[in-house]
C-alpha cells in the first residue's frame, strides 16, 4: 500500500468535515438507482470500493441489505463512517487497502466504485483493478469516475478521465456494458464536476 497516499487520505478525512470535501452526498441517488436496477435478493454480497464515509451504507443498510463490505484506503474515513452509524456498523464489513492490493476473500455479487477508478493513473494500477474486479465479481459493476468533462485533479491528486467509450474499453474483456449517464455533481461548495457512471454484467467464462 502506498504509504504517502495512504498518509494523504487519513489527512484528509481526519481534518476535514463532509461539507469540506468535494465528493459528499447526502443522498447517492445515482448509485442506488444502479444498484436497484439489477434486482438483487437481499443477501446479495456487495462492496463499496473507496466507499470512505460515503452514506451509501447506510441507505442499503436501510433498505434491509445485509452482505455489505466497505473498502477504503483511510482508516480515518472507515472510522468516521462507523460512529455515524453506531451499532449498525458492526453489520458492514470494512477493509482498510489500496484497491491495487486488495485481495477478497470471496465472490460479490456488485462491485460499487464511485470515484476511486479515477485516481489509478498508471497502466500498472488500472489492470491490477481490472483483474481483481474481474476474478472477484460474479454479477454486476458499477463505477462512477470523472468524465472527458471532468476536473484534472481531485484532493490536490492526478486523476484519469473517461469518456462512456474509453471507460468500455477498459473494461469490456471480462464486462458486458448494460448503460451509462453523465451528470453533474454540485459540490459542497458549489463548484459543478462532471461524471460518467456506467454498469456492466460480468462476462460468464
Amino acid at each position: 500500500m502506498g504509504e504517502s497516499i495512504q498518509n494523504h487520505w487519513n489527512t484528509v478525512y481526519k481534518t476535514k468535515s463532509p461539507e469540506q470535501v468535494s465528493w459528499t452526498q447526502d443522498v447517492p441517488q445515482t448509485s442506488l438507482e444502479f444498484i436497484h436496477s439489477f434486482n438483487l435478493l437481499k443477501s446479495a454480497k456487495i462492496v463499496d470500493i473507496g466507499g470512505g464515509d460515503s452514506k451509501l451504507v447506510d441507505y442499503l443498510l436501510a433498505e434491509g441489505f445485509t452482505d455489505i463490505t466497505v473498502l477504503d484506503i483511510s482508516i480515518e474515513a472507515l472510522e468516521k463512517a462507523k460512529q455515524r452509524l453506531g451499532e449498525k456498523a458492526a453489520n458492514v464489513k470494512w477493509i482498510v487497502s489500496d484497491v491495487t492490493e486488495f485481495h477478497p476473500e470471496g465472490a460479490f455479487d456488485v462491485w460499487h466504485d464511485r470515484a476511486t477508478f479515477h485516481f489509478l493513473t498508471t497502466p500498472e494500477q488500472i489492470h491490477s483493478y481490472i483483474e481483481t474486479a474481474s476474478k472477484s465479481v460474479n454479477g454486476y459493476l458499477t463505477i462512477g469516475t470523472f468524465s472527458d468533462k471532468g476536473p484534472d485533479k481531485c484532493s490536490g491528486l492526478p486523476i484519469k478521465k473517461y469518456s462512456e467509450e474509453t471507460l468500455n474499453n477498459e473494461l469490456q474483456k471480462d464486462f458486458n456494458k448494460i448503460k451509462c449517464l453523465t451528470e453533474d455533481h454540485i459540490t459542497p461548495f458549489q463548484t459543478t464536476q462532471n461524471f460518467v457512471f456506467c454498469s456492466f454484467k460480468k462476462v460468464k467464462a
